[in-house]
């Protein structure tokens, strides 16, 4: 049914090997999700009652001690902000923007002010903080942090992400422990990390997408400390009333939440997967190799090199040829520059692997 009403609004047929990318709709839910969510979408409930009894579900599967389900994890980040320079006064929360707060300076590291899809920094000021930079581009320490503390802080953001440079960065621990010493409250941007106990056990709010990892609809969670957890529930009737999330979505949200742990690690048939990419290695001035995610998660992807001089085509023209065929096929990008693309083997269906070796063979080789 789904191509065919891609076909009725005039859509291409998609096939994302770019990874889990908002720009494509993130993931595609289990059949029992969009139950879940048909459910939800059909049936009618309490709203707050459905936010606390949602977040005390999550929590219990987080470790946290309380959670707040909220529309994406970029919400999340504006959120979690706006409860930390408000600390959930009513008031302050619904005149965000309006009058001044004395508390309101975030720390990030320098190499962590990224664009995901949208600056981090505009997140952050959306929630009515300050960014405060700190450290370089190619290395944050422990000390860029603690010398930046003052009484202006509200909160110190931490991301972990594939975004962010890895390089002589601080870790998590680290920067959880300076937190702790210097009694700042601590975000972690997790959104796309597949370990969900793990930030909530190094921060006081950890920010996760619904969508990606946990592969359930749009929306985002955010565990943490109860109080902060509160103090966010207060945004709910300031900035978070554009951000609210529907019944329907936290339905479906709670089911993929339930199924995430009983789902069982692919990443060893993902590589095999990609071995029918192997040949391709055969064509003039192209090179293909298996390459683990930069982030460190356990996701293998093909990385095509294609070598201008060699081929007669760069790697920047093949991903647009490919992009805009009669099938669109979406790689992951971050590499053109360097001459290289990526094919991520997790959002590929039936027999997109093989379209996807066909059409490169055509673009590079001429056939």
């Amino acid at each position: 049914m789904g191509k065919s009403l891609n076909a009725k609004y005039g859509m291409k047929r998609v096939i994302n090997a770019s990874g889990r990318m908002s720009i494509l709709g993130v993931s595609s839910p289990s059949d029992t999700v969009m139950e879940a969510m048909k459910y939800g979408g059909q049936n009618y409930v309490e709203i707050a009652d459905l936010v606390d009894k949602a977040g005390d579900y999550a929590a219990s599967i987080l470790g946290s001690e309380a959670a707040i389900v909220v529309n994406s994890a970029s919400s999340g980040i504006a959120l979690s902000v706006a409860a930390l320079v408000t600390e959930g006064n009513q008031r302050k929360s619904e005149r965000l923007h309006q009058d001044e707060l004395s508390k309101n300076e975030v720390i990030i590291l320098k190499g962590h002010n990224v664009q995901y899809g949208a600056p981090i920094e505009t997140m952050v000021y959306l929630g009515g903080g300050k960014l405060v930079e700190v450290g370089y581009a190619n290395e944050g320490k422990a000390v860029h942090i603690e010398e930046a503390v003052s009484e202006r802080t509200a909160a110190i953001l931490y991301v972990k992400s594939h975004h962010a440079v890895q390089k002589n960065m601080i870790s998590v621990e680290e920067t959880w422990k300076i937190a702790k010493d210097k009694r700042v409250p601590l975000i972690v941007d997790a959104a796309a990390e597949g370990d969900l106990q793990k930030y909530v056990c190094y921060s006081d709010l950890a920010i996760y997408s619904g969508s990606k990892a946990i592969e359930g609809p749009t929306s985002g969670i955010i565990g943490g400390k109860r109080k902060y957890i509160d103090w966010l529930k207060v945004q709910m009737h300031g900035i978070g009333r554009s951000m609210k999330v529907g019944k329907e979505t936290t339905f479906g949200l709670l089911q993929a939440l339930e199924e995430y742990g009983n789902k069982e690690d692919n990443s060893e048939q993902e590589k095999e997967m990609l071995q029918a990419l192997t040949p391709l290695g055969e064509l003039t001035g192209v090179d293909v190799t298996i390459v683990q995610d930069e982030a460190g998660r356990n996701i293998y992807r093909a990385r095509i090199l294609v070598n201008p001089e060699l081929a007669k085509i760069d790697a920047s023209n093949v991903v647009d040829q490919l992009r805009n065929g009669e099938i669109a096929i979406y790689t992951r990008d971050y590499g053109i520059r360097q001459g290289f693309f990526d094919i991520d083997p997790r959002p590929l269906q039936a027999d997109d692997i093989q379209i996807i070796a066909a059409r490169l063979k055509e673009i590079i080789g001429g056939e």
